[in-house]
């Protein structure tokens, strides 16, 4: 019996359509998201708001990449390095979550697929049906809402930092000293920063501080925001807990959520975010370094 309610509980969660191509002469995953469909209903309305979490796993790593893509599936997210000789080893998860912009977001069910099983050599495109999560997930770090507002007439660009939850534990003591910084980034060069107060031991800060930039309309398509959370510590340096970026070339729920802030110019939009690993973020920032050249001496 259990094995037939496992059975149904899987028929229910709906079927995932996507392709993979392998470069074998760069050591490139690409992953595309095609199609979901008879996704099981998580909203009270009988419909979902889904999007896809894709990340490589292997029995020795912890998971080693992390791409939102966007809820209207037909994406491609960044491709993914993989050495050949870790292929093999190495397991590719598609989570789909049900978007909520108030809560936390549900996951609908995955596809976990070694690598070892398909065959690399040509273009794959398949379905799968999306089985209950195993929770074998990255590390939860916390979640933050904040709202954002955009006049284009003055250029006025609004971050109002409202709250944050379930941050993970940096101090001995069990809690963390939060504060949370805004960076503002111009074609991959970082360009303005603002930060908030700290507050004491505590996982779900209430900050309510609001920062204004001024971003003229001419380049608001080249900026990205950072929004990363910090944990303060007087005698060493200060840690950062996680972190996301919005702009237009985020993916998922910061896309989504940049995207209603230009739809609805001078209108505040409040979202809930999950915090992700700030190494993952950078690395898909790709922010421009500014190099140091030694001098030589004769």
């Amino acid at each position: 019996m259990e094995d037939l309610e496992s059975e149904v509980e899987q028929k229910q969660r709906g079927k995932l359509q996507y392709s993979l191509e392998y470069n074998f002469r760069i050591q490139e995953l690409k992953v595309g998201v095609k199609q979901a469909v008879e996704l099981k209903a998580m909203d009270s309305g009988g419909t979902s708001d889904p999007y896809v979490i894709v990340y490589l796993t292997s029995d020795t790593l912890n998971p080693i990449f992390n791409e939102m893509l966007h809820r209207h599936f037909q994406a491609f997210g960044s491709p993914l390095q993989v050495p050949q000789a870790e292929v093999s080893e190495s397991t590719l998860v598609m989570q789909v979550y049900d978007f909520n912009r108030f809560a936390k977001h549900d996951i609908i069910g995955e596809v976990r697929l070694p690598l070892a099983s398909v065959n690399l050599q040509h273009v794959i495109e398949q379905w799968s049906d999306l089985a209950v999560s195993s929770k074998v997930e990255e590390e939860h770090l916390g979640e933050i809402c904040f709202s954002l507002r955009y006049v284009p007439s003055t250029g006025k660009l609004t971050v109002l930092i409202l709250e944050a939850r379930q941050l993970k534990r940096m101090d001995s003591d069990g809690l963390s000293d939060p504060f949370v910084k805004v960076h503002l980034i111009l074609n991959r060069k970082k360009w303005k920063k603002k930060r908030t107060s700290v507050k004491k031991n505590t996982l779900s800060p209430y900050f309510n501080e609001v920062f204004v930039f001024d971003v003229p309309f001419s380049q608001i398509q080249n900026v990205d925001v950072v929004i990363s959370v910090w944990d303060h510590d007087k005698v060493t340096k200060n840690e950062p807990i996680g972190k996301l970026f919005l702009g237009c070339r985020a993916t998922g729920n910061q896309l989504r959520h940049w995207s209603d802030m230009l739809s609805n110019p001078r209108r505040p939009l409040a979202q809930w975010h999950i915090l992700q690993p700030p190494d993952v973020v950078d690395k898909a920032l790709g922010l421009k370094s500014h190099l140091k050249l030694p001098l030589h001496s004769r």
